[in-house]
């Protein structure tokens, strides 16, 4: 049994806290993508819905996985909270993630956050919400660029994923295939801002998975 980690050496306190966080939530709530791994048999009458739990779990592995530490790995599990709404529609207030989390975890997750809502509260057009983001990457630390290439690894990545099994995924996305393709490689360059070791090689990731989705439409 001396090889079995011990929960201390699993998750540090602060991102145990995040994982909650982000599970409640994000309950109930499920991606546009329906690709899943053919490994993984689903009967013919299951109506495929991924959790967005598997995208936050998955952004959060990336960035732990390229050498940042705690604050950045606890804002990866919790980097749509402020964007996106629970199921009740309820939207989180960047306040109450403050005082749940600290201000170091909750800027980094309001730095890779769109702002979706204009002054009187309608939803912002695709390419305004977009703009708005890259500049906040272009300004923001390199930990919110680090988050940022990580969730758009991982985006790109399940778009070209469901591109391979033939579903028609850009069905349920805002942007089609030339828009996202700009925005991904928008986000890229928006991260050259940033001089730090550790983001090379998820740029160079990130560059893989445009070129493939590039192979893919055209």
């Amino acid at each position: 049994m001396t090889d079995v980690p011990s929960p201390d050496a699993l998750f540090t306190p602060l991102i145990e806290h995040a994982i909650e966080l982000s599970a409640q939530w994000h309950d109930g709530t499920y991606r546009k993508s329906v690709w899943r791994d053919p490994a993984f048999e689903v009967p013919a009458d299951d109506e495929i819905q991924i959790p967005v739990i598997a995208h936050l779990a998955a952004v959060a592995s990336i960035v732990h996985r390229a050498g940042w530490g705690e604050p950045v790995v606890a804002a990866a599990y919790l980097h749509d909270a402020i964007e996106d709404m629970n199921r009740h529609g309820r939207r989180l207030r960047r306040k109450q993630l403050r005082d749940a989390v600290g201000t170091e975890v909750a800027r980094l997750v309001a730095q890779v956050s769109e702002e979706k809502l204009d002054e009187d509260g309608h939803m912002r057009p695709w390419r305004a919400r977009k703009e708005g983001y890259l500049e906040s990457i272009r300004t923001a630390r390199p930990e919110a660029a680090a988050i940022s290439l990580a969730d758009k690894i991982h985006n790109l990545w399940s778009i070209n994923q469901s591109l391979d099994a033939g579903e028609a995924i850009f069905d349920a996305l805002s942007g089609d295939a030339e828009a996202q393709h700009w925005f991904h490689q928008s986000v890229l360059d928006a991260s050259l801002t940033h001089d730090d070791e550790r983001l090379p090689p998820m740029r160079e990731r990130l560059r893989q998975e445009i070129e493939r989705l590039d192979t893919q439409v055209t």
